[in-house]
């Protein structure tokens, strides 16, 4: 649903994206693009606004993440995961496990709905208690809204479905780009190429500290990558010695840095260039973030890959004058839950993890003063069956995910609570299931980027041109049950 920009191909455009990929690397579209979209919509702006995705890859298992609690729904769940009544077992959590996590809403539920979360998820379950969270419930990539009998219809052009539902690579992709793996073209565009030629230092509005990624922006917006320990160094330009030897080391010195008469070499060496500097100002920004008698005083929990990563994201923020970007969005991440097998006994670890990580990074946004100008929230390929199959869960569609941050208007469930069933049963609740207890999503991914990317500056104007799908949605499109601002955010 792309519009294609032939003028794009030109020599010109070949060569800056050549040297975005020498330089970044890789990229996650979603975090990328809202950021370029940001500083693009938000080239003047004065304040500071930061956006955080933490993606779960490997696709988080919903119902053992916010889960369902007051008697009547936990008996369906329990039911339906192998449990005996209260007590769980197969792969249903003991109710009496969740007392600790009981999710408080601001405004009880209809129906008497009652929700907890993982009981490994204490620190994000006293955020949201506090205020500071909420969860959006049952997410997924929607091309257009769905009822179940629509997405049953072989009417696909009047019904489209997200292409390649329940693949990882691709509705990894879907939900950071709006297309499958192999996707090209992201949601910042050239609003990022606008942003990247009027301030030189919009390198560092896209910052990604969790390695390998994908680059899906526009003709010059690109991501930079750093790792846990800082600036990734350019080292043949840097190190006393090459493979032992100087002269190695001054030759290949040379190369990155001397000009050449052709075209492709000096586009390098501008390149190499640029990424030195930049490597400059990382580490400007940290050796800032760390200096002197105000460390930081927030604790990360250790032996916590996550924790690390936003430790590093902790610390470039306070950096963030030296970084020289009014708008960043940085991307981190945590594998593993592509959980088929052994889900009782590994998503403990894993939901302690991104529990015990984001709860420290709140912290860290208080201290730093910046609570109110940052929002992480939680993304995954796709939520899981509700079903079990025999120790696991297998691949679903819908899921629901947490927004952590000052300027989350808490203690709130937004979205419809799903009913629990399994979707075959051909009762009423099966309309938000296709089978298996996978959540035919009511919340587009598309609404939920458009709400985080309000927040962060985007105007109305601009959203279309970011997420294709959205003008399927809101009232505009006849559909104000789909709205366009969830409402999560102040």
């Amino acid at each position: 649903m792309h519009l294609l920009q032939p003028h794009l191909h030109s020599r010109r455009a070949f060569l800056q994206r050549a040297g975005q990929l020498t330089l970044a690397g890789t990229a996650l579209p979603t975090a990328l693009n809202l950021a370029a979209l940001g500083e693009a919509a938000a080239a003047t702006a004065t304040d500071y606004k930061a956006l955080v995705c933490v993606f779960l890859y490997g696709g988080n298992d919903y119902a053992n993440t916010v889960v369902t609690y007051d008697p009547a729904s936990y008996a369906q769940y329990a039911a339906v995961r192998g449990g005996v009544a209260e007590a769980g077992g197969g792969i249903a959590l003991a109710r009496a496990d969740l007392e600790r996590t009981l999710l408080k809403p601001h405004v009880a539920l209809a129906e008497g709905r009652q929700f907890a979360l993982h009981p490994a998820m204490t620190g994000l379950a006293d955020l949201f208690n506090a205020g500071q969270a909420a969860v959006q419930l049952n997410v997924g990539p929607l091309v257009v809204p769905l009822t179940r009998a629509q997405f049953n219809s072989p009417d696909r052009k009047a019904y489209p479905l997200p292409p390649k539902l329940f693949s990882h690579n691709d509705q990894q992709s879907i939900w950071q780009s709006s297309s499958p793996e192999g996707s090209t073209v992201g949601w910042g565009g050239h609003l990022g190429d606008i942003a990247l030629r009027s301030n030189t230092k919009s390198l560092f509005t896209c910052m990604s500290v969790t390695g390998n990624a994908v680059f899906l922006s526009g003709d010059t917006a690109l991501q930079y990558q750093v790792s846990t320990g800082g600036a990734v160094r350019v080292r043949a330009a840097t190190d006393g010695a090459v493979y032992g030897s100087p002269a190695v080391k001054n030759l290949l010195s040379a190369l990155i840095s001397e000009p050449s008469a052709h075209p492709l070499e000096n586009e390098y060496v501008r390149v190499m260039q640029r990424s030195r500097e930049a490597e400059g100002h990382v580490a400007a920004a940290l050796a800032m973030s760390q200096a002197g008698a105000t460390p930081l005083a927030t604790e990360f929990p250790t032996n916590n890959p996550l924790a690390d990563q936003l430790k590093m994201v902790a610390r470039l923020i306070r950096g963030r004058d030296v970084l020289g970007a009014k708008r960043q969005v940085f991307l981190v991440s945590l594998g593993g839950f592509d959980l088929h097998d052994n889900l009782i006994a590994q998503q403990p670890v894993l939901m302690g993890r991104v529990s015990e990580a984001m709860a420290a990074f709140y912290r860290a946004t208080v201290e730093l003063g910046v609570a109110h100008n940052v929002t992480s929230f939680t993304a995954s390929d796709f939520g899981r069956t509700l079903t079990s199959n025999g120790d696991g869960s297998d691949h679903g569609w819908g899921g629901h995910h947490l927004v952590v941050g000052g300027a989350v208007k808490g203690r709130t469930f937004y979205g419809a609570p799903p009913p629990v069933s399994v979707g075959n049963t051909g009762a009423p609740q099966d309309q938000w299931h296709v089978g298996q207890g996978r959540l035919l999503p009511s919340t587009s991914v598309d609404q939920y980027a458009a709400t985080l990317a309000r927040w962060f500056g985007v105007g109305p104007q601009e959203m279309s041109s970011i997420l294709p799908n959205l003008r399927q949605f809101g009232p505009g499109a006849g559909r104000p049950d789909y709205p366009l601002d969830l409402g999560f955010l102040i």
